[in-house]
């Protein structure tokens, strides 16, 4: 398992938050109960599970490039990975993108928990603020991380955050994928959220880095765009495979996210 550990920074403070957007409605009582049962129940079943899960890491010598370059990552992923991906990234200081609504509340409780930091805001609502946390963050050398096709969908169709950071900073965006070979999947949910069963094996594939150059028109910004959706896609569809595949077909499938 990877073993970098950046620095543990908090988001941006207050004053550094550029832009402001509509704030969000107050929760009530029986909402404010609701988040904090979830979000305890949701920080034990993460490190219950996820203290038995058996990993393997495809193309781990791509993330560690990143860092090896001075970069920091954007990491990128589909939403129905993230209770398998809370564990696995935990105690690094990422700082993830949260919606500001009911679900993106309890997700942030829950992931302070487990050692990342929130930035509140999503493609409907706060999203500029939060944008500008996770830019403020990226350049005191710390780490972000977005759920690309939250927080409500289309599912498996990316947004464009990660390209919009990448493309200011000079950062790199960091591709990667999470497959279970059981799991329950919650097949009435947007995203198809995943989570594992006890003991079951994992495999994560972790994507070469995408790189967007800071004087980049908005034609190569869509072509990188482009770039990320089609690996996200490649791995979720090596993913469903993987487990049923032979040895040959996975040995080749490691080749082809280890050379990109």
């Amino acid at each position: 398992m990877p073993s970098e550990n950046p620095p543990t920074l908090a988001a941006g403070s207050a004053e550094e938050n550029i832009f402001y957007e509509e704030s969000p409605k107050p929760f009530t009582l029986g909402q404010r109960v609701q988040i904090a049962v979830i979000a305890r129940l949701g920080y034990g079943l993460i490190g219950l599970i996820g203290r038995s899960l058996r990993w393997e890491v495809v193309g781990q010598k791509n993330w560690e490039a990143i860092f090896s370059s001075g970069r920091r990552a954007i990491y990128t992923f589909w939403h129905r990975c993230i209770f398998s991906a809370t564990w696995f990234w935990r105690k690094r200081g990422i700082v993830v993108m949260t919606s500001q609504n009911f679900d993106g509340e309890y997700i942030a409780r829950i992931i302070r928990g487990h050692g990342y930091g929130a930035a509140r805001g999503s493609s409907s609502r706060g999203g500029l603020r939060a944008l500008a946390e996770m830019d403020h963050y990226l350049l005191r050398g710390g780490n972000v991380a977005f759920t690309i096709d939250g927080p409500r969908g289309p599912r498996f169709v990316a947004k464009p955050g990660p390209v919009i950071l990448a493309r200011r900073n000079s950062q790199a965006i960091f591709c990667f994928h999470i497959a279970l070979e059981r799991a329950y999947t919650f097949r009435k949910s947007w995203d198809l959220l995943q989570i594992p069963c006890l003991f079951s094996r994992a495999v994560i594939f972790m994507a070469p880095a995408i790189y967007v150059p800071r004087d980049a028109d908005e034609a190569t910004a869509r072509a990188k765009h482009q770039e990320m959706q089609a690996m996200l896609d490649r791995m979720r569809e090596m993913g469903e495979r993987w487990f049923g595949a032979s040895p040959e077909e996975r040995a080749a499938w490691k080749e082809k996210i280890e050379v990109g």
